[in-house]
């Protein structure tokens, strides 16, 4: 599996993406311009990734210009096609502005940034420390469309303890049922708040973000 890091002005987690997926995973990576539109080296084998950060400066909403990025249009297409997205953070708001991904990413509920590290768990998963850094992370939708994100097995992370519990006080943003991640019905496109491409180094004593690209079938 190749993969592509979408490069937007004002990302920041572009270069920690690459190189936790080419160091650290041992994978092929090709960083791509927002304002290019080729995507001919990829099959839907492969996965594009929307890196964290502050696209155009986090205008408007976050995300809600980059979506109309010539490269997002691309995206989207790749992702209709059934190859495999991934946003992270500033990418999961991206997908969202796309409508790739169903809900909306808004302030969170203190109304302060948030950056330290979170656990996280899958629904029948072991709990994995993972990063996040955002202001703008809480996962919100309808309780018809919550329901339905359950029903379909959408939600791939939910905040919790570090024993797995899912609490309000795990919880750092005040999602909507503590949701830290959905994929679409296809199964193809991933978008998640908590950064697992700083957790992929032995160096920096936390590997667990490699067991997130396992699990999403990244690895």
């Amino acid at each position: 599996m190749k993969f592509g890091v979408v490069v937007f002005p004002g990302s920041n987690c572009d270069q920690d993406m690459h190189d936790a997926l080419q160091n650290d995973l041992n994978k092929e990576v090709q960083m791509l311009w927002h304002k290019d539109k080729d995507l001919s080296n990829f099959t839907t084998d492969d996965c594009i990734v929307l890196p964290g950060g502050f696209s155009y400066g986090d205008y408007l909403r976050c995300g809600a210009i980059a979506r109309f990025s010539p490269m997002m249009q691309s995206v989207i297409e790749f992702a209709n096609k059934g190859g495999k997205v991934l946003g992270v953070c500033n990418g999961f708001q991206i997908l969202c502005e796309s409508h790739l991904l169903p809900g909306v990413l808004m302030m969170n509920a203190h109304r302060q940034f948030v950056c330290k590290n979170a656990f996280i768990k899958s629904a029948d998963g072991t709990p994995l420390k993972i990063p996040v850094a955002h202001g703008d992370g809480r996962f919100q939708a309808d309780e018809k469309l919550l329901d339905e994100l359950q029903v379909n097995n959408q939600i791939i992370y939910t905040y919790c303890d570090k024993n797995g519990n899912i609490t309000p006080e795990a919880n750092p943003n005040g999602a909507a049922r503590n949701i830290a991640g959905i994929r679409n019905k296809a199964g193809n496109v991933f978008g998640m708040m908590p950064h697992p491409e700083r957790a992929t180094s032995s160096l920096l004593g936390n590997v667990d973000g490699v067991e997130v690209f396992k699990f999403l079938g990244l690895n």
